[in-house]
């Protein structure tokens, strides 16, 4: 009996406490809902913190030159994105590529706009690919104004699904 009665009392606290955690903020993470993590570890020294007060969406896919699927991926949202009014969606590409000499061969073949890619030069080493737990394989976000992940993995039709609804 008293074993029912210490279980009842454990399930009625943490029933108090979940029901106090609406009002929680959300926690940095790479789920939808979450905060996207910043990034200050580029090479290049670019830091991106996607809270930007604005009502403009940011879209941070992550490709590498000798990830066939990433590289056509990054294409085919770099074009769609394209078709939008910058003040409703930035993206920033970056890529994982440790050899510099093949990211910009890879930017000027495939026709990139190249201040929105970028470069890490670490590769599979660097803090960005461990942060975005990319080695389960390259993968894109699709970012609010406040920094939350709103999708991941979005195809140029849902994007464009997003952004016209918006």
């Amino acid at each position: 009996m008293r074993g029912k009665a210490y279980v009842l009392v454990i399930m009625v606290v943490l029933i108090t406490m979940a029901s106090g955690s609406k009002d929680a903020n959300p926690t940095e993470g790479l789920n939808p809902g979450d905060i996207a993590p910043r990034i200050e570890s580029l090479e290049n020294q670019i830091n991106l913190d996607f809270q930007n007060h604005s009502s403009r969406y940011t879209l941070l896919n992550f490709w590498a030159a000798y990830d066939a699927e990433s590289r056509a991926c990054n294409v085919r949202l770099a074009n769609e994105v394209n078709k939008f009014n910058p003040e409703q969606i930035a993206m920033y590409s970056i890529s994982l590529d440790e050899n510099e000499s093949v990211f910009h061969e890879t930017v000027k073949i495939d026709r990139l706009n190249g201040a929105k890619q970028l470069h890490e030069g670490l590769g599979k080493m660097s803090v960005v690919y461990k942060k975005f737990d990319l080695e389960k394989g390259f993968r894109n976000f699709l970012i609010n104004n406040e920094g939350m992940i709103v999708a991941v993995n979005v195809t140029p039709d849902k994007l464009t699904e997003v952004l016209n609804a918006n």
